[in-house]
């Protein structure tokens, strides 16, 4: 998936003769999480492996990665990813950092059992594969998202309360290229409204208050809370609470996640 790069980063694809077929797909900036939908429109396997381009590899990642969900375990499995200069500090899946309402990832400590897969609250979204039938059943990445963030939380956070399970596959690990900065623009408004839009659909009264108080620039909350309103949260809310097993009370109480 090329979203709308400027620099040329994906035309050697279209160069090199690989011995499997690599479909380049280009769309016109649709957005991390809707790019990543039509990515999965075009793909007719069985899993879904979602990747940043900037991610280095181990031999059998792959059968590894996938091996919870053949075995019943999980519904959704990430590795544990590295920086690619300091690969002995690994994160497993991600927490929340209620600081700033960010992703943060998880130590060591969520592993109970060594090696074994353990439940993450979150998945983080630059390694993460699902099975395609569920992918297809909770209907993908959030389409209502606008250019980037919390498209990994929310998606996760989705999975839960719809029964079904984000594992962390400690056997796997991924080195990746933590880039300083976005090659594209993100602003604070993209952010606030990805997280209002999470809120609207997903949490609780109370909840929803206290994520308006992490909106970067008050003097816009009231028209950010519109748009978002607007873009139809309130009727995927009210879809959503139908869909679930289980609540955000029971989710933030399940980790520990003190919100």
């Amino acid at each position: 998936m090329d979203d709308a790069s400027e620099d040329g980063c994906c035309d050697f694809l279209e160069s090199i003769n690989y011995p499997f077929v690599v479909n380049l797909v280009r769309t016109t900036g649709l957005g991390a999480s809707n790019a990543r939908n039509f990515g999965a429109e075009q793909a007719n396997g069985v899993y879904l492996i979602f990747c940043d381009a900037h991610l280095f590899f181990e031999d059998y990642w792959i059968d590894n990665l996938i091996e919870p969900i053949e075995k019943g375990i999980a519904d959704g499995v990430v590795p544990g990813i590295a920086p690619h200069d300091k690969p002995n500090v690994i994160g497993y899946g991600y927490t929340l950092n209620l600081t700033k309402f960010k992703a943060d990832f998880n130590g060591r400590s969520i592993l109970k059992n060594g090696l074994e897969p353990a439940e993450t609250p979150f998945l983080p979204g630059g390694c993460l594969t699902i099975s395609r039938k569920v992918f297809d059943e909770i209907g993908g990445f959030e389409k209502g998202f606008i250019v980037w963030g919390h498209e990994d939380i929310e998606i996760s956070l989705r999975m839960w309360l719809f029964g079904y399970r984000c594992y962390v596959q400690p056997k796997v690990k991924i080195l990746h290229i933590f880039r300083k900065s976005f090659p594209y623009k993100v602003t604070a408004t993209h952010e606030d409204f990805n997280l209002m839009r999470m809120a609207y659909s997903h949490f609780s009264d109370e909840r929803i208050e206290k994520c308006k108080k992490y909106i970067r620039s008050p003097e816009k909350a009231d028209q950010l809370i519109k748009s978002v309103l607007d873009s139809g949260a309130l009727q995927q809310r009210e879809a959503y609470l139908a869909r679930r097993k289980y609540d955000d009370t029971w989710f933030f109480n399940k980790f520990q996640i003190d919100f």
